[in-house]
């Protein structure tokens, strides 16, 4: 059903400490109650790590990253990885050779719509789902404001939302989205350069 969003905050929350502990974040919508964003989970298998957004009304969803590199990052990247919504595969592609900023955005497809996400900056970013001949699509704009104790993420939704919308936008609390960000894009161009130069000099 299509509804329209009131504005929301996230806020980061976290529990337990060593193995036992827990973080994301956390916030209430009026229409679709709490969500929460656990980024990322407890590693169970060796070599991935997952992020999950689960509550209220809205479909669950996990970002998963595998590979010898998860073991080192904090965060699922976008690299060599998996996005499942309500237990069913989002299609994501990404062109990494982007010069603007939704250029280098992510194109998701899930349950017929079409959807571009792409970062504003390393806090902030946005989704939008595609209009069609049916539907005038959303806007989903996610802002990270504040520093340490202060920091939370405002949520600002443009159209009438899907639940599916607020999850696929959501999730991406638990992401290291940096590689859409100007800078990222450019770190992630030198490490693939001075990787392809290692090789050939092995």
């Amino acid at each position: 059903m299509h509804t329209t969003v009131t504005p929301f905050t996230l806020r980061p929350w976290r529990e337990g400490t060593g193995y036992g502990r827990r973080a994301g974040w956390r916030g209430t919508s009026a229409e679709f109650g709490e969500v929460t964003v656990e980024a990322p989970l407890r590693q169970t298998v060796p070599e991935t790590v997952v992020s999950e957004l689960r509550g209220g009304l809205l479909p669950e969803a996990s970002y998963e990253t595998r590979g010898v590199h998860a073991d080192l990052v904090r965060l699922p990247t976008l690299n060599r990885a998996t996005l499942r919504l309500g237990g069913a595969l989002v299609v994501m592609e990404r062109n990494r050779f982007g010069v603007t900023a939704r250029q280098r955005g992510l194109r998701l497809r899930y349950g017929g719509d079409d959807y571009r996400l792409w970062a504003r900056d390393r806090r902030s970013w946005t989704l939008v789902r595609r209009a069609d001949a049916e539907d005038p699509g959303v806007r989903v704009t996610v802002r990270g404001r504040g520093r340490l104790g202060g920091r939370r993420l405002e949520v600002a939704v443009t159209g009438r939302a899907l639940a599916t919308d607020l999850s696929l936008a959501l999730v991406f609390a638990g992401v290291d989205r940096a590689a859409l960000t100007r800078g990222g894009a450019v770190r992630a161009a030198l490490s693939r350069v001075t990787l392809f130069w290692a090789e050939t000099r092995a």
